[in-house]
């Protein structure tokens, strides 16, 4: 494998975690403006985008092989609990 497509193989497995991350962190902000109002969107997603990677990673080494739906409920976990953290932090 070239260096190319050593790049393109783990862009393609990360991109689930950062595009979910993104997502999450647009929505929250939207629902919850007063609430999130001292966070920045990007904090939000960076947060959830490494909580998600990480995710995804303890899946690769539990399950041995990526795309099994528990990998995919790590990675939404991973996601959600450092925004979760991020808001219950705000609110103190």
């Amino acid at each position: 494998m070239n260096p190319l497509d050593a790049f393109w193989h783990l862009a393609n497995f990360f991109a689930p975690a950062w595009f979910v991350a993104a997502l999450l962190a647009l929505f929250s902000k939207l629902l919850w403006r007063q609430a999130l109002r001292g966070i920045t969107w990007r904090r939000l997603a960076l947060w959830g985008g490494i909580g998600g990677s990480l995710g995804l990673l303890a899946a690769l080494v539990l399950l041995g092989r990526d795309g099994k739906m528990l990998g995919y409920g790590l990675l939404l976990v991973g996601v959600a609990l450092p925004q979760w953290g991020l808001q219950l932090k705000q609110a103190k």
